[in-house]
């Protein structure tokens, strides 16, 4: 089974000089691909040193579309991907993998609290971990991890779904488990990120990944969103009526909206799944 590794990286140099060997010397014929998302440093130029294939971009254009570049490129049946600032260790690569050979189509490194950034984010993750289990009736140990091993043909069949931004693993994570694709995890460590300072923003990319998490469960489970809702506009306009009732023995024009507002939040839930359906679909 031929594996292809692919690295996004973005001004990773040092990472790469510090990844790479690790790589090379613990999987010598694995393709290997590091995907230059625009950097300014000598990022490229490492890893044609190394004797990697490097896809250089001319401008940034993001983590998902690194990746989405890289799986297009990748020749193996299964694609590894991993960052490049040297958090993950190449010698964890065989336990995705041995996973894989259990009969699951992605595995994905969950990283324990060692492996958080700091206390927030952390917390955060802990959060998205909750949310998106409920959403897919899955347990989700890491939704953000970037290190993970995946079947190449069914990868690809979600790139259309990567943001070009952070976390493509929240995505493909949820489209895997949508599709009943089963996934696994294996507990890693990480180390201390060598090189710049992580390009994550913890306000502006937690927002970003909570949306995102939003998105995908409208094509997950959309009725788990729309239903809740629905319920709530139904029992607040309820509420509210029970109230003018008690106290004016009127219906008011407010328990109305709401009640309308339920039906519709519930019939644009009924054709989300639809959607979804068709989403999913695959012919012949």
């Amino acid at each position: 089974m031929r594996i292809s590794l692919v690295l996004p990286a973005k001004n990773e140099a040092e990472g790469l000089r510090r990844t790479l060997p690790g790589i090379r010397e613990l999987l010598p014929d694995a393709e290997v691909i590091v995907v230059d998302d625009g950097s300014t440093d000598a990022t490229a130029e490492v890893a044609r040193g190394l004797g990697v294939t490097v896809l250089s971009s001319p401008y940034s254009m993001g983590n998902g579309a690194a990746i989405k570049r890289g799986a297009r490129a990748a020749s193996g049946e299964v694609i590894v991907f991993m960052d490049a600032d040297g958090q993950h260790d190449p010698k964890l690569v065989q336990q995705l993998l041995a996973r894989l050979d259990e009969g699951f189509d992605m595995v994905v490194g969950a990283r324990d609290g060692s492996g958080q950034a700091n206390l927030h984010r952390g917390l955060a993750n802990a959060f998205y971990n909750r949310l998106a289990s409920w959403m897919t009736g899955h347990r989700v140990l890491d939704l953000t991890s970037g290190f993970r091993a995946a079947r190449a043909d069914k990868f690809r069949e979600f790139l259309h779904l990567l943001p070009n931004g952070f976390s493509y693993p929240t995505t493909s994570t949820m489209a895997f488990f949508r599709s009943a694709y089963p996934v696994a995890y294996v507990p890693i460590p990480v180390a201390k990120r060598v090189g710049t300072a992580s390009h994550i923003r913890p306000l502006r990319d937690g927002l970003r990944f909570l949306l995102i998490i939003f998105k995908i469960a409208t094509l997950y489970a959309p009725l788990k969103l729309f239903v809740p809702a629905s319920a709530f506009f139904f029992l607040a306009g309820t509420a509210n009526y029970a109230y003018t009732f008690a106290t004016t023995g009127r219906l008011t024009n407010m328990s109305t909206l709401m009640w309308s507002a339920a039906v519709i939040v519930f019939l644009i839930g009924l054709v989300s799944e639809q959607i979804t359906n068709l989403t999913y679909r695959r012919d012949g």
